[in-house]
């Protein structure tokens, strides 16, 4: 699985960036956030596809794991 770091973006970005990196893994991904909004954006767009998003906090961050 691979790993994307979106910190420091805001959205659109965050989602943009997991867009292309999900072309690139389709079978699934691991995006750490730093701020809310991209959670809950990102956690909306993979969900929309059909991946189930798993999160988990620390250090004021979340790790978002994707995956079929």
């Amino acid at each position: 699985m691979k790993d994307l770091d979106t910190s420091g973006y805001s959205c659109p970005e965050p989602v943009i960036m997991t867009k292309k990196a999900l072309g690139h893994s389709p079978d699934g991904l691991r995006v750490t956030v730093d701020n809310r909004a991209s959670k809950e954006n990102v956690t909306r767009y993979a969900k929309a596809l059909g991946y189930s998003v798993e999160t988990t906090e620390g250090n004021g961050n979340w790790i978002l794991k994707i995956s079929r």
